[in-house]
């Protein structure tokens, strides 16, 4: 453990209380909110390193009083040694897991873009059961959901869907990115085959303005009629928008709304989070690969997760997971899944750590 960096931190935490404290500590309200911030960032890092210090002590108290004993007084002084040593290492896991460098896009909400891939008419159909899905899952949550857009089929499937999920959504949701793969007997097939079909999911931080600048130069926004499957929802006026962002190539769409100013904002909003995506990959070296990594082609070889219905399966292949309720997990009881993807994802990062 990197002791002396976890004595900076307590040292820099009780500097911010001392602060806090100071009579005229409020006259300053964006200082006195910066440190506010600042103290609930590291609070639980003082917090558990300070259990560790008093663990430590306790153990070395232990360990003292077995020397000046004998017999079984001994015995049980060495067992409290040694059940606060389990202590201790479980809190130094913890420690490091709280030091590892927070993903700051983990307080943002998120755009969800969900698309039919390989299985036509069958692949739209579980895209709208994904969306449902998650749209269960943000409402258990809490999170707000708002449609931006959807390409809705002629039998209830959706061809693709952008909804701008609120809350601190992205921290949660960013695991789905990828392609889900679903076997099941389609309600159209005469003979009982499984049929294969796949769904790709891609999740995108949603940008703060100050991150993505996007110049009147750089776009084009057309207007244009909404309309649904079948003719559905047609409008008369065009309230329908599409921004083109002529640098990237990025095309955003937005229909949902019967205002032609609001479809306009949520649209702008998508094109900010992707935008933000695409820059970011590009600092990363990525390159405009993250995109593609996210949503993959819909191929049904590339999958992250399978949903296999017959067994009542569903299986994530990242991390050799199945769990077997199916009903309940497409009605958004996703925390055990993303739980999971969780901690794989740290014990992935302190591995690296370690290296």
């Amino acid at each position: 453990m990197k002791f002396g960096r976890l004595e900076e931190i307590e040292a820099r935490f009780e500097a911010i209380e001392g602060e806090l404290s100071a009579p005229d500590a409020a006259a300053d309200r964006e200082r006195y909110a910066r440190l506010m911030r600042e103290r609930a960032d590291l609070e639980e890092i003082v917090e558990t390193y300070r259990t560790f210090r008093r663990l430590e002590a306790e153990k070395r108290e232990a360990l003292l009083e077995a020397e000046n004993e004998t017999g079984e007084m001994r015995e049980l002084f060495l067992s409290e040694a040694q059940e606060i040593s389990r202590r201790m290492d479980a809190t130094e896991q913890a420690l490091k897991e709280l030091l590892l460098p927070k993903d700051k896009n983990d307080e943002r909400g998120c755009i969800l873009e969900i698309r039919a891939g390989a299985g036509g008419e069958e692949a739209a159909l579980f895209a709208y059961e994904l969306y449902r899905m998650y749209m269960g899952f943000c409402e258990k949550k809490r999170f707000s959901w708002e449609p931006v857009d959807m390409n809705e089929t002629e039998l209830g499937g959706i061809k693709e869907a952008i909804v701008n999920v609120g809350g601190k959504s992205y921290r949660l949701l960013k695991f789905e990115s990828g392609v889900h793969r679903v076997q099941r007997v389609p309600e159209t097939e005469s003979q009982g085959r499984i049929h294969t079909s796949t769904v790709t999911v891609a999740v995108l931080p949603e940008a703060e303005d100050v991150e993505v600048e996007i110049k009147d130069e750089d776009i084009r926004v057309d207007l244009y009629r909404s309309s649904g499957a079948g003719g559905q929802k047609v409008n008369k006026t065009e309230t329908a928008i599409r921004i083109t962002h002529f640098p990237t190539g990025i095309v955003v769409t937005c229909q949902d709304e019967r205002s032609q100013l609001k479809n306009k904002e949520k649209a702008f909003r998508v094109l900010k989070a992707r935008l933000y995506d695409y820059y970011s990959s590009r600092a990363t070296g990525a390159e405009a690969e993250n995109r593609r990594s996210l949503i993959g082609t819909g191929d049904r070889s590339e999958r992250i997760r399978t949903y296999n219905f017959p067994q009542s399966r569903i299986t994530d292949h990242r991390i050799g997971l199945s769990l077997h309720d199916m009903p309940s997990f497409l009605s958004g009881e996703l925390d055990e899944m993303i739980a999971a993807l969780a901690r794989a994802e740290t014990q992935r990062r302190l591995a690296e750590s370690d290296e």
